[in-house]
Order: structure tokens, then C-alpha cells, then sequence
């Protein structure tokens, strides 16, 4: 008999965390934060020091309560994460100590994990083992484990197939299906097929854009919309500002060579730019020390920023912000709390969307009406999406072909539509798909 239990990220995008029990052994797949949650326990900007406690953070719902499997805590074998996004990997650092087990991850996972755990000032007390994509792994005599590369908008991103003798479990959040990726490689399409075909007992699947009647376009689409703004609106004498996520290395490796063609400088405004592209040099996956100068810190982006102040339309400026957070750096600029001054018509441009929390959507709101009040040109939505859409999770549905379906990493509307798209397939809703919330377990 498996064994699972959703212990997050079953009732909202976020707070990712599932464990499978085999017998008397225990996997578990990520441990992410729940990012307007932890923004709001923790409300501290680039200079405070506080740090909060795994309790307190569990009890404003910012972590996942791993209370729900303390029976099976010195059953655990393995800690895997499968990709660096902090609503997948954030909350290791403050759960992970429990358990006496390796944490098993790519290699720009560990190092941003590593980051983490030195910001946060937690010694983590686990292995950090480092597999490669497409890399097998064997945890135990009943239990191996397989990284199969896939696309998404953080690379080194993998679905996971835990292989025991009962069968196959899956784990796919998040994904998409990008046949054009601007860095790294293409879905392994072929081994997603060859396990389809030995056996695939459950597959826990990311309901994220279930209900977007499409197939997600390319990161090669964004890439082609940055160029059309980028250059081909006319930014003379103007300064260009850029925010997307910090984790995307790929848009911002677009990004970059965009302000080279600008004949720009390029300039990185901001804490976690500076982690992730630190953290992607150190996996070997960009270099952009030899183009892009680096400000992390509020008094260093101050010193920066008045070092050029006479010449800023010879700089694209790239900075956190894109979801209007109040303690980010274009927020900062525009409230003044940067010495920052905007001219008429200069250019703003959000890569990105907004992840559709009541937080971030008024937050944006907010940011979008100060920079209007300054008479700046915005260009919103510059953006495709990392995750799966409909199309590509019916694919996905045909390739694995497995007896269960579980939707997660969704609230209840999103997995009900991938609910709806697995009885399409063939599968009878509460027979061979299983709606959990957090908290459940299921016996297979």
C-alpha cells in the first residue's frame, strides 16, 4: 500500500509540500512558503534582522504544518524539492532540521537553498545531495527515485517518479511544455512516455492554469515582446526600468541582451536579483558578471543611483518590485524612500503578471497608479507563463497514462478544473480522481 498526504498547497497556489509513504518509508516533495503569508508575518525590509520561528510562521500559515505527519517523522528518507522557487523550497530551511534526512535537488536548487539558509542564519543539518536532470537515485532497497527534465519559468526544474515496488508516483509541480526554451533544454518527452508505459500508480499534478483553454506559448514568445518594447518603442533620453521575477533567469537573460542592444549599461536593483543570478553563476548556467553591475542593498542602490543620476538614460535599470511589493525596490523609488526622480515619459516595463492574490493585486494596483501620477509610460504583461496550461496537461494526462490523478498546487476552482480535464480522459471523479485538501491522506 501508498500512502499520501497533502500537507500543502492543496487549498492555494502556494505552501507546496506532499508526502508519500511506502511501507515504513517516507519521501517528501517540497516545502514551500505561502508568499503573501510570510510577506506579511515577517514585514521586515532589507535592514531589519528579525527573524521568526517555525511556530510562529506554521500559525500565520506562511509554512506548511507538518504537524499533520509528525507520526511519520523518523520514517522520512528523503527531502526533494523540485525546482528553486520559494513557494516550493522556501520553507526548508525552517522544517527540514526535523527530519533526519538529505535533501535531494538540482544544482541551482541548492544553491539558492544555501542562500536562504545563510540569509535566514539557520544551519541546515541535512545533506545537501546534488542530482543531476534526467538522474537517477536509489534512496533504499524499496525506494529510487528519478529527475525528469522539464521546462519552467526557474531552471533546473524536474518532475519527480518515485519508484517503488508497487508502482510509480509522480510529482509535477509546476511545469510547462516548452519546445523552444531560451536556457536550458526541451521536456523529456520520451521518458515520460517509457514510464507511462511501466506503470504509473498516482500522479500528483499542478493545476495552476488548468482552467486556461490553451497551450502555454514559449519563453521564446516573451522574448520577442521584450524586443518589441525594448526596441522598438523609442526610448531616447529616457530612463528604462525593467522588474520580473528574480528566479527567471531566462527572461532575464533576454532582458540582458536586450539592454546590450539598447547600448545600455546593465544595472541589477535589488536583494533576490542578486541572490538568484548569483546562485545561477555558481550552477554554471548564465554569466552575467561581465555585463551587468550589481546593487543588492537599499544604502548600496543609493550610492549607485547618485553616482549616475546625470546619465541614467545610458542605463536599463533591472529591479525587484513586479508584483508591487511596499518594501521592494521600484516601490521604493517611487515612494521616495530611494532618492529617485522620474521625468515625463519614462519607460516602465512589468515582465510578469500578477499572481492573482488579494495582496498582490492591490499592490499593484497601488504601484501602477503612483507611477501613472508621475506621467511614466507602463508596459504590463510582458510575460507568458511557466505553467501548463489545459493542452499541455491533456498531453501530459496521455504521456503517463496513471491510474490516479490528484490536482494540486490550486485552489478549489483550479482543481476542479483539472478534474473536469481528467474525466475527459477517462477518469471517474472520487474512484480514480482524488480531491484532497490539506491535511488528507490517501491509501492507494
Amino acid at each position: 500500500m501508498i500512502e499520501i498526504c497533502a500537507v500543502g498547497g492543496y487549498n492555494q497556489i502556494g505552501k507546496n509540500m506532499t508526502a508519500v509513504k511506502y511501507k515504513d518509508e517516507v519521501v517528501i516533495f517540497d516545502m514551500g512558503l505561502l508568499l503573501d503569508k510570510y510577506i506579511e508575518a515577517t514585514d521586515q525590509d532589507e535592514h531589519d534582522d528579525k527573524h521568526l520561528n517555525p511556530d510562529e510562521l506554521r500559525i500565520a500559515g506562511a509554512i506548511p504544518n507538518d504537524e499533520v505527519i509528525k507520526d511519520w517523522k523518523g520514517k522520512v528518507k528523503a527531502i526533494i524539492p523540485t525546482h528553486a522557487h520559494l513557494d516550493h523550497v522556501g520553507a526548508i530551511v525552517y522544517l527540514s532540521n526535523n527530519y533526519n534526512a538529505p535533501i535531494l535537488c538540482t544544482a541551482f536548487t541548492k544553491e539558492v537553498l544555501t542562500t536562504i539558509a545563510k540569509d535566514e542564519r539557520i544551519t541546515l543539518k541535512n545533506e545537501i545531495k546534488v542530482l543531476n536532470v534526467n538522474a537517477r537515485f536509489r534512496i533504499s532497497e524499496k525506494m529510487e527515485i528519478e529527475f525528469i527534465n522539464v521546462t519552467h519559468s526557474c531552471p533546473h526544474t524536474v518532475m519527480v517518479a518515485l519508484h517503488t515496488p508497487e508502482g510509480i508516483i509522480m510529482y509535477t509541480n509546476d511545469f510547462k511544455f516548452d519546445d523552444h526554451p531560451t536556457l536550458g533544454k526541451k521536456p523529456n518527452y520520451a521518458r515520460m512516455k517509457e514510464l507511462g508505459n511501466e506503470g504509473v500508480k498516482a500522479l500528483i499534478v499542478d493545476s495552476t492554469r488548468a482552467d486556461n483553454a490553451t497551450k502555454t506559448p514559449s519563453e521564446s514568445v516573451a522574448r520577442d515582446m521584450l524586443r518589441d518594447v525594448m526596441l522598438g518603442v523609442d526610448s531616447t533620453n529616457k530612463t528604462v526600468i525593467v522588474t520580473t521575477f528574480a528566479s527567471h533567469l531566462a527572461r532575464l537573460k533576454s532582458i540582458v541582451a536586450m539592454g546590450k542592444k539598447m547600448n545600455r549599461k546593465v544595472l541589477f536593483l535589488g536583494r533576490s536579483l542578486g541572490k538568484y543570478a548569483t546562485a545561477g553563476e555558481k550552477a554554471g548556467l548564465i554569466n552575467f558578471s561581465k555585463d551587468v553591475e550589481m546593487a543588492t542593498f537599499g544604502r548600496q542602490i543609493e550610492k549607485k543611483l547618485k553616482s549616475i543620476e546625470k546619465k541614467l538614460s545610458k542605463y536599463l535599470l533591472v529591479v525587484t518590485g513586479h508584483q508591487g511589493e511596499p518594501n521592494s525596490t521600484l516601490s521604493k523609488l517611487v515612494d521616495g524612500k530611494i532618492p529617485f526622480t522620474f521625468q515625463n515619459e519614462d519607460h516602465v516595463v512589468f515582465s510578469c503578471t500578477v499572481i492573482p492574490t488579494d495582496i498582490n493585486i492591490q499592490n499593484r494596483i497601488a504601484l501602477e497608479d503612483k507611477l501613472r501620477s508621475k506621467h511614466v509610460r507602463i508596459f504590463k504583461d510582458i510575460h507568458v507563463s511557466g505553467h501548463a496550461s489545459r493542452e499541455d496537461l491533456r498531453d501530459l494526462l496521455t504521456f503517463v497514462k496513471a491510474e490516479n490523478i490528484i490536482p494540486a498546487h490550486g485552489d478549489i476552482p483550479k482543481k476542479q478544473a483539472m478534474a473536469s480535464l481528467a474525466e475527459e480522459k477517462g477518469y471517474v471523479m472520487g474512484k480514480t480522481i482524488h480531491m484532497l485538501k490539506e491535511g488528507d491522506f490517501l491509501k492507494l
